[in-house]
């Protein structure tokens, strides 16, 4: 029996043996009172089994046909095979009127072996980078391109320069592009209120490498690293999204959450928002950065 079943058991029996009202147990179990009667009737016929419902272990009678079941099969395998659930329903809508749940489409996508659920996917592994020691030993750096103003500005760049030991924000800056000039003002901007990093962590976006064909060999630098290389600080350059997952996690969290404080703060330009940012920064360090394995200060 089924907890719901149970629990009518106990309310039934107490009506059998009056001691409750058949309009009370209405109530309580949230049925009319004919259907209560029926159920006094099958409990004193039956016992406690009359409860069970008839229905169980059945196929449902709004189930589809197998038929049915094999023509949308047939129809996805030949047409939409590559098609996500959601998508495949969309099109057997429009182009068959073959009307499902994406849900059921799902399930049967799945049994085919057309669709693997997110649950059953194998999850890519990676190996691991731990944090570096102290502060200012590692800075990862990049920019996040996105509709920051919610539509009250044009689309614009947000430079973010995130700590790798405590993955505290240490500088962040709004520009209109993301160019070698803006990096340069930013990195000022850094030194001036930190001192120098010993290394830049950064993708391999073209302020920071040399990508064409017939350069990537030699020891050529770009104008950014030849001012870096001028000052002694190292760039490194990550060779996928996941080695500098600390820079690509703040952009997501700042994509949420920076958004929401610049509406709620009414700021609608790049100007009002490079000049509200450092409230932001010390706000949003006291809420999520984290203490280092050493407290040496790594900046000279």
């Amino acid at each position: 029996m089924s907890p719901k079943e149970l629990n009518r058991v106990d309310v039934i029996r107490d009506i059998s043996e009056r001691r409750l009202r058949q309009k009370d147990a209405a109530e309580l179990l949230k049925l009319s009172r004919r259907h209560i009667q029926r159920l006094v009737n099958q409990y004193r016929g039956q016992g406690p089994a009359g409860l069970v419902s008839l229905r169980r272990g059945k196929p449902s009678n709004r189930r589809y046909t197998p038929e049915f079941k094999q023509r949308v099969i047939d129809i996805v395998r030949q047409f939409y095979i590559d098609f996500g659930p959601t998508f495949a329903n969309e099109k057997l809508r429009e182009k068959h009127q073959l009307k499902l749940s994406t849900e059921t489409l799902r399930q049967w996508m799945m049994a085919e072996g057309f669709w693997i659920s997110k649950r059953q996917a194998k999850p890519k592994v990676y190996q691991p980078r731990y944090r570096r020691e102290c502060l200012g030993e590692l800075v990862q750096i990049d920019g996040s391109h996105h509709d920051w103003f919610e539509g009250r500005a044009e689309k614009c760049c947000l430079t973010v320069y995130i700590d790798d030991a405590t993955g505290r924000l240490m500088t962040l800056r709004f520009s209109d592009v993301e160019s070698t000039f803006d990096y340069m003002n930013i990195t000022r901007q850094y030194i001036e209120e930190h001192g120098k990093p010993i290394a830049f962590y950064s993708d391999k976006h073209s302020v920071f490498r040399l990508n064409r064909g017939e350069v990537k060999t030699g020891k050529q630098m770009t104008e950014f690293g030849r001012a870096l290389f001028e000052l002694n600080i190292d760039l490194i350059c990550a060779n996928s999204s996941q080695a500098k997952g600390r820079v690509e996690r703040a952009n997501k969290t700042l994509q949420d959450r920076l958004i929401k404080e610049m509406r709620l703060a009414g700021i609608d330009s790049i100007e009002e928002a490079n000049t509200w940012l450092p409230e932001f920064i010390a706000d949003f360090n006291q809420r999520f950065a984290r203490t280092p394995y050493s407290l040496h200060d790594a900046h000279r």
